[in-house]
């Protein structure tokens, strides 16, 4: 019996030492932009200057988009680099970009019938964005294509902190939880919020912060495991694949995920 004990205590420690995540550094690069919006697998970079402009930059060539009508951008999303998405919140205005970011569409929720108030934008399936209505309090997915609105989610009773998606999933983070629905609509997860505040997603991971620490959702995951990682301030994160970027200070510090 006390054999058992010890091996159940032993195969218990390696499972958990199994889910242990680390953030092994890559390098470092310095950065002097506003806001640091994707980098993807090909290692193209979206971001915004202090001028309001919105770039693009490969290895080779750098192109730009400014609409100084709506000014800052809030948030973009270049999940789908053929449809990236700008939100500008100030003015309840989603601009939707190509890939040489020629504008190709624009929805003014101000004329939208039904009036939209819209406090997060991200990227569906098609040609729909999900959409948090602050008015209604109800994620919905949007077709701005027909002007439709192809579902409503049951009113959330705690204030939206961040809305994150693909084409498969949408994830939205509340004061209370972190709610995870598939593209119909339904609710397939629900974890309960503790201190997070901002999220970042690509694909297989989810990283949420909780003042400087950051923490990993992977696809199909139960369960939320701290990433360790060196002491440092995070003003913005992102993650592409099995890599974190963390920007502070104007440096971009790159770092590969192991999960052990």
């Amino acid at each position: 019996m006390q054999y058992l004990v010890y091996f159940v205590f032993i195969v218990s420690l390696s499972v958990f030492a199994q889910k242990e995540v680390k953030g092994v550094f890559i390098d470092s690069t310095e950065l002097k932009v506003a806001s640091v919006f994707g980098i993807d697998t090909f290692e193209t970079l979206y971001y915004t200057t202090e001028d309001y402009t919105f770039h693009k930059k490969t290895k080779d060539t750098t192109i730009t988009y400014t609409n100084f009508q709506l000014g800052e951008v809030t948030t973009a999303n270049a999940f789908n680099p053929l449809k990236i998405n700008l939100f500008y919140k100030d003015f309840n205005t989603v601009v939707i970009l190509d890939n040489r970011l020629a504008e190709v569409s624009k929805v003014d929720f101000n004329v939208v019938q039904p009036y939209k108030n819209v406090s997060f934008v991200s990227t569906g399936f098609d040609n729909t964005l999900w959409l948090f209505n602050q008015d209604m309090q109800q994620l919905e997915l949007y077709d701005y294509k027909t002007n439709t609105t192809r579902l409503k989610t049951v009113p959330i009773q705690s204030e939206v902190l961040d809305l994150k998606s693909d084409y498969n999933n949408c994830y939205m983070l509340t004061e209370r939880y972190l709610y995870v629905y598939n593209y119909f609509g339904s609710l397939i997860n629900k974890f309960e919020n503790n201190g997070y505040t901002d999220m970042a997603f690509s694909k297989a991971n989810l990283i949420l912060k909780k003042e400087n620490e950051l923490s990993i959702l992977t696809k199909n995951s139960n369960e939320i495991w701290p990433i360790a990682l060196p002491n440092l301030l995070i003003s913005q994160f992102l993650v592409t694949n099995e890599t974190l970027y963390i920007y502070h200070l104007e440096i971009l510090r790159e770092y590969h995920l192991k999960l052990d």
